[in-house]
């Protein structure tokens, strides 16, 4: 009989599914891809927990030893956080002692920039402007990923204010066409129907 030696699935996989080096853009994506890969290294739960504490003269080895398999995993889980990082930010966190307060820092500093993030891609959506040189579709296609953006950044925004957000944006030429569109939006809502 021959032997067969398996490996497991979950860390084989972990390994080849490092996050992107983070250097200061795409927190939130950065950080998403961060706690899956740690998760998969069953290494998530050290950014929540408080280290356990023995006391000086403890003298019970089974809470040393449980202490000890404690800080070796945090030192991982912090590592792997700290080499997911460039150059120069692995230089300003290298210095943070736990992987919860290292993650702490992360999202204290760039969930901060995220939320100027929400304010960039609202300001784009509401500026947003059709104009006659582009074709219509193209345009539509430019707001949509618009849309899309502010959806992803956890913005929900219903289909019928999505309709009449683009109705309103379209270029001038189509004023006819535009008034035609707000007629018939609200006929259909007058007939019960969705608007």
């Amino acid at each position: 009989m021959s032997s067969i030696t398996f490996t497991p699935l979950a860390s084989a996989a972990a390994h080849q599914e490092k996050p992107f080096k983070f250097s200061g853009a795409d927190f939130k994506r950065w950080q998403q891809k961060m706690l899956f890969y740690l998760t998969t290294l069953s290494l998530s739960r050290f950014l929540t927990e408080e280290p356990p504490v023995v006391t000086e003269g403890d003298t019970d080895t089974q809470r040393r030893t449980a202490v000890d398999a404690w800080n070796h995993s945090d030192f991982l889980c912090r590592n792997y956080i700290l080499n997911s990082l460039d150059d120069v930010l692995y230089g300003v966190y290298c210095s943070v002692k736990t992987a919860k307060e290292l993650w702490n820092s992360l999202e204290k500093k760039y969930k901060t920039e995220d939320a100027g993030v929400k304010k960039f891609i609202v300001g784009k959506f509401l500026d947003y402007k059709m104009v006659d040189a582009k074709t219509v579709m193209s345009q539509v296609q430019e707001i949509q990923i618009i849309i899309h953006d502010l959806i992803a950044e956890g913005m929900e925004i219903n289909e019928p204010f999505q309709v009449a957000a683009i109705i309103e944006k379209l270029p001038q030429m189509w004023r006819d066409f535009k008034n035609y569109l707000k007629h018939k939006r609200k006929e259909q809502e007058g007939y019960g129907g969705r608007g």
